[in-house]
This record gives structure tokens, C-alpha cells and sequence, in this order.
């Protein structure tokens, strides 16, 4: 299964943005993506994709495709990071909090520029994987 690219970039502008203004104005605002995270996981649907699928100008099959299950790992890692960043300035821990939510906006922000953090190391931890399995035959 896949999704149309404009979709998975509309999420990672909705982390951008949200996660930013979260360290901006109101550390609370980390909430939520962190949610939205937490629902996709759960449910293996995206509110923000959905809510998205109604800006789409052409069919959705029209579109470059990204891998859901990619997407799905690397929401993983988003919501990880976020719920990290949100624990960590509740606790008083704000460097740690600024770090994780910086992590967070970058890597969304770099795979708006065309590079995915999150597809290599799931990339690399595949190919770990395969030569173990192959190793151990």
C-alpha cells in the first residue's frame, strides 16, 4: 500500500510547523503531532493524511508514491522523539526537550528537501538484518 507524496509532505509540514510554534510559544503545542503520532500508530491511519486526501487536485493514483510502511517507521521515530521532547521539558529537562524536538524538525524538514533520515536507517537496519540471517545459514 502506498501514499501519494503530496500527502506524506503535508504531514511532515504539519510536524514542522507544529513542533516549531511548540518551541516558540507554547511547549504544551508538542501535544499535538505527538497524538497525531500516536493515533496513526494505533490505528495505522493519519489524521492529517486524511484530512489531506480532500486537497488532492487529481486522483491520488496520479502522484509519485511513498511506502506506507516506511512512513509507518518513520512516525515511529517522529512520535518517539516528540513524546521524548514533551516528557523532557515537563520534567525540567529543557535542553533534552530542545534537542529531541530539533531532531524531530530536522529530519521532517530534510525529507521536505528530499532526504530521508528515517528511510536510511531502516535502510541500513534491513540490510543488518538480511547478512545476519544470511550468516547464521
Amino acid at each position: 500500500m502506498s501514499i501519494p507524496k503530496p500527502l506524506v509532505q503535508l504531514n511532515q509540514l504539519f510536524i514542522v510547523i507544529t513542533v516549531l510554534i511548540a518551541l516558540l510559544a507554547a511547549k504544551w503545542l508538542l501535544l499535538l503531532p505527538f497524538l497525531v503520532g500516536v493515533v496513526t500508530l494505533a490505528t495505522k491511519r493519519n489524521p492529517v493524511i486524511m484530512a489531506g486526501k480532500k486537497l488532492l487536485k487529481k486522483p491520488a493514483s496520479s502522484y509519485q508514491m511513498e511506502d506506507r510502511d516506511q512512513q509507518l517507521f518513520n512516525q515511529w521515530i517522529a512520535t518517539i522523539c516528540m513524546g521524548v521532547a514533551f516528557i523532557s521539558f515537563l520534567m525540567g529537562y529543557t535542553l533534552v526537550g530542545y534537542v529531541f524536538s530539533i531532531m524531530v524538525i530536522l529530519a521532517a524538514g530534510v525529507a521536505l528537501m528530499g532526504y530521508c533520515i528515517g528511510c536510511t536507517i531502516r535502510y541500513r537496519y534491513m540490510m543488518w538484518k538480511y547478512k545476519r540471517k544470511k550468516h547464521a545459514a
